[in-house]
C-alpha cells in the first residue's frame, strides 16, 4: 500500500540528501521518494522527504522561503566557497569590525545578483557544473538574480561570524559568504551551515535519523508523515461538489465563481475533505485549470 505524504528529516553533517532519500525509500518500501531541496554534505537542518503522490508537491516546496543560519570564516577564500575547498587566497581580517559587517549586511538583502559557485549541481550544457571543473574547463557562469528577504548578525566571534538568513529558491549561501567577505575587503567562505526551516518544515519539528529508524523498525512512521497539502495551505481553497469534482479528476477545466487572478493557483478539495487537485487560472479561457491531480 503506498503512503502518501512528507517527512520533515534532520539530515546529519556527512550525509548526502541523496543518502536521506535512499533511507527512506529502503525503510519504507516505498518505490516514489524524493526531497523538496538539496542541502550539501558539508550542511545539516532540514531536508523535507515526499513519499508517493507527496513527491508531487516537493516542487512547490523548492520555491517556498528558506532560512538558514551560516558560519562564515573571515580571511580565507576557498575555489568551492566553502570548507572543503582549495584555498586560493588567506588575508588577515583583524582590521574588520562588527560595526563594519552590520553596516554591510543590509546591502545583500532584497534582489541582488549571485553567482554560483563553480564546484555545485548546477548545470552547463546538461552537465553539473562540479564534473565540468574537475576535467579542468571554466563554464562561463553568469550572475542571476536572488531574493535574500532578511539577513543578521547572530554571533560576533572573529574570524568566525554567525548570520541568519531568509531567502529565496535558488540563493546559494556559499555564494553570499563569499561575497559577503569580498565587500568586507578580507574574504570568506563558508565554515559551516544549518537549514533552520524550509516553508512551514522547521528544525525543531524535524526527525533525527535515530528518531526516524525507530519510528521504521516501531511500525508507526505513517503517523510522522505530513498531508500533502501541508506545503500549500497559504493557497486559497475550493470545495468541490461530486458534479464538479468528477471533471477536475478527468482533468477538465472549470470556474470558480469569485476567483479570477491570473496565475493564481488554489487548493481544491472533496466535500469529504479529500485534496483532489491543485489548480492554476488562466486568463485566456477564464478557466480553472488542474495543474496536479491527486488519486484517491
Amino acid at each position: 500500500m503506498s503512503a502518501d505524504g512528507i517527512l520533515n528529516v534532520h539530515k546529519p553533517t556527512g550525509k548526502t540528501s541523496f543518502e536521506i532519500v535512499s533511507l527512506v525509500r529502503r525503510l519504507s518500501k516505498e518505490r516514489r521518494v524524493g526531497h523538496g531541496g538539496t542541502l550539501d554534505p558539508t550542511a545539516s537542518g532540514v531536508l523535507t522527504v515526499g513519499l508517493g503522490q507527496g513527491t508531487r508537491i516537493l516542487a512547490f516546496l523548492a520555491e517556498a522561503k528558506k532560512r538558514y543560519r551560516a558560519h562564515v570564516r573571515l580571511g580565507i577564500v576557498t575555489d568551492s566557497y566553502d570548507s572543503v575547498g582549495r584555498v586560493v587566497e588567506c588575508h588577515d581580517p583583524s582590521a574588520v569590525t562588527k560595526e563594519q559587517l552590520e553596516e554591510t549586511l543590509p546591502t545583500f538583502q532584497g534582489t541582488i545578483q549571485q553567482i554560483p559557485p563553480l564546484f555545485s549541481a548546477l548545470k552547463w550544457q546538461g552537465k553539473p557544473l562540479h564534473r565540468w571543473v574537475r576535467e579542468g574547463l571554466v563554464p562561463p557562469i553568469k550572475a542571476r538574480p536572488a531574493q535574500i528577504f532578511q539577513l543578521k548578525l547572530v554571533d560576533w566571534m572573529p574570524p568566525l561570524v554567525t548570520i541568519d538568513v531568509e531567502c529565496g529558491k535558488g540563493t546559494y549561501i556559499r555564494s553570499l559568504a563569499h561575497d559577503l567577505g569580498q565587500a568586507l575587503g578580507c574574504g570568506a567562505h563558508l565554515d559551516g551551515l544549518i537549514r533552520l526551516s524550509c516553508g512551514p518544515f522547521t528544525l525543531e519539528d524535524s526527525l533525527t535519523l535515530p528518531e526516524l529508524q525507530d519510528a521504521f523498525e516501531g511500525g508507526y512512521w505513517q503517523k510522522l508523515l505530513y498531508p500533502l497539502d501541508v506545503a500549500i495551505l497559504h493557497w486559497p481553497a475550493a470545495i468541490l461538489g461530486e458534479t464538479r469534482e468528477a471533471p477536475i479528476r478527468y482533468g477538465q477545466a472549470l470556474p470558480l465563481n469569485g476567483r479570477d487572478k491570473a496565475g493564481e493557483r488554489c487548493r481544491a478539495y472533496s466535500l469529504a475533505g479529500q485534496l483532489i487537485a491543485l489548480l492554476r487560472y488562466q486568463p485566456q479561457t477564464g478557466l480553472w485549470h488542474p495543474e496536479k491531480v491527486f488519486s484517491q
